[in-house]
């Protein structure tokens, strides 16, 4: 049997990280709709009017779609349900991703492709056999191992297990991004504290915050190490992403739908370079040290490998915040560009660039540039600084728009 490539599948809260993504070398995205995905809290998220315009973009590049339905549904949300359902198959979106049996039955009934979201917590073949009547693809639970992994792309295999496409189920698997203390993101601590439902998509993230723990019988506290005890690291499989490959998985999922565009660069280029390296057979120790350094420089709460290796008690988050090595600092607007002689005019609204300053650039349609500025002009006068007010030039290799906006890269030294 061909073995089947990796898709590598990145988040897109945005035009600007759906742009990135596409750039960066991504197989497939996925992003959500209005209130029903688990991101609803967030305002990264796109409308149903959206929906023609991501189909054409992401056809264009090749770049499959898939749309997020993946929280509980209650009576009053099924007519809202049906109507996205439709209007993804009427643009051409790839598939949907839900874990509402509401959703799976509905969106099957109308021949459109169905991916099983990992809040169905799958742990076994028995499972997989079961929503096999409904979906080609499956997210496995996020605590296997990867030996239990193996096992059920085994089994899927051997039994021959298909799906509505007739193809063999295909596996799904997360490989970066932030892990929930929760079994597979199933938490009711939000519901619970301020009647906001993680499993509604509205997380006010109480995980993440530091608490003191008391022993109610004695009044002492417990002597914890670890301030924040519920919010583990981010996971991150770069390191030894050829035992993940080896499974056998199909699709490699990046989590990050609420994080800035950059992040989606980084991250998508450096998965996709991991991968295409081990396709080559050039996945080396050397290159694993460097791609871990580009991850270091975007959003993360540090770095561990999730229960894949077989850990018996998560890594948590000794800090607040991200341990990113690098951050970015907002300097002003595009104004215009100059094709023949490929510049960008900018408006510095706060801080000052200089020359040998590294600036990002995002756009709904630029998506993520990143250059270092060689050379500067103010005025028609070549600078070495420009400050708040100035509108400067400089060479820029694509073209920027004014709907872009341009940052400063600076290291990050919280």
């Amino acid at each position: 049997m061909e073995k089947r490539k990796v898709e590598l599948m990145a988040p897109a809260g945005n035009w600007e990280s759906l742009q990135a993504a596409i750039n960066a070398g991504a197989d497939s995205v996925y992003f959500g709709i209005d209130q029903l995905n688990m991101r609803a809290r967030a305002s990264m998220n796109f409308t149903p009017d959206d929906l023609p315009e991501i189909a054409v973009r992401c056809n264009k590049a090749n770049v499959k779609t898939y749309l997020t339905l993946n929280t509980i549904i209650y009576d009053h949300d099924l007519s809202v349900i049906k109507t996205l359902v439709n209007a993804a198959k009427d643009s051409g979106i790839s598939a949907i991703i839900a874990s509402d049996q509401a959703v799976i039955n509905y969106a099957a009934s109308q021949d459109v492709e169905v991916h099983i979201s990992t809040q169905l917590n799958i742990t076994n073949i028995e499972t997989v056999k079961f929503y096999s009547h409904f979906a080609d693809v499956m997210v496995l639970s996020r605590e296997l191992s990867l030996n239990q992994i193996k096992k059920i792309v085994d089994q899927i295999k051997k039994e021959e297990v298909r799906g509505p496409s007739g193809e063999l189920i295909q596996i799904e698997i997360f490989g970066h991004g932030a892990l929930c203390v929760a079994v597979s993101g199933k938490c009711y601590m939000s519901l619970h504290t301020n009647n906001s439902s993680a499993n509604r998509g509205a997380c006010v993230q109480n995980c993440r915050r530091t608490y003191t723990v008391i022993d109610k019988e004695t009044g002492d506290e417990l002597d914890i190490d670890n301030e924040y005890i519920m919010s583990p690291k981010d996971l991150c499989t770069v390191d030894f992403l050829d035992q993940v490959v080896d499974t056998g998985i199909t699709v490699l999922k990046i989590e990050g739908r609420g994080r800035a565009p950059e992040y989606v660069k980084t991250v998508i280029e450096t998965y996709r370079s991991a991968l295409d390296s081990l396709e080559e057979g050039t996945y080396t120790q050397e290159k694993i040290e460097h791609w871990m350094e580009q991850l270091n420089t975007v959003y993360n709460r540090g770095f561990w490998s999730g229960y894949y290796l077989g850990q018996k008690l998560g890594e948590f988050h000794n800090a607040s915040g991200s341990k990113a090595t690098q951050k970015k600092v907002y300097l002003g607007k595009g104004v215009h560009y100059f094709p023949r002689v490929a510049v960008g005019e900018f408006k510095i609204e706060a801080q000052h660039l200089k020359v040998n300053d590294t600036i990002l650039i995002t756009g709904p349609t630029t998506g993520v540039y990143e250059q270092v500025v060689e050379e500067m002009m103010v005025d028609e006068k070549r600078v070495e600084v420009a400050k708040k007010g100035d509108n400067v030039t400089f060479p820029v290799n694509t073209r920027i728009r004014n709907s872009d906006k341009i940052y400063k890269i600076v290291k990050n030294e919280d």
